[in-house]
């Protein structure tokens, strides 16, 4: 199979920033997910229902997957556009505040 033209040459180095970045993505996203449900469950504010509900709305639905369209745009570009394939879209991540370590 032939990576499109837009791709260029898919080589293992841009395959594994690819991995990598998806790797990182993914477990920011779910330790955010995690430990915001985890405050609001503390205060009394979600509940398992309320997930359910949230997750069955259609326009939350549409929402998400616009959100999911973006990512993988964006996870897309280290393939057609990244100069640096060590650093995969790290010049988008915002810059830690100062104090935090």
């Amino acid at each position: 199979m032939t990576p499109p033209v837009e791709f260029g040459e898919l080589s293992s180095s841009k395959l594994a920033a690819l991995v990598f970045e998806i790797a990182s993505q993914l477990h920011v996203e779910r330790a955010r997910r995690l430990a915001l449900e985890a405050a609001l469950r503390a205060q009394g504010l979600l509940s398992e229902a309320d997930l359910e509900k949230v997750a069955n709305d259609p326009a939350y639905c549409r929402r998400s997957g616009e959100a999911a369209d973006d990512a993988v745009r964006r996870l897309l570009r280290v393939l057609s556009e990244s100069p640096d394939e060590k650093a995969p879209l790290r010049g988008e991540a915002p810059a830690p505040e100062r104090g935090d370590t």
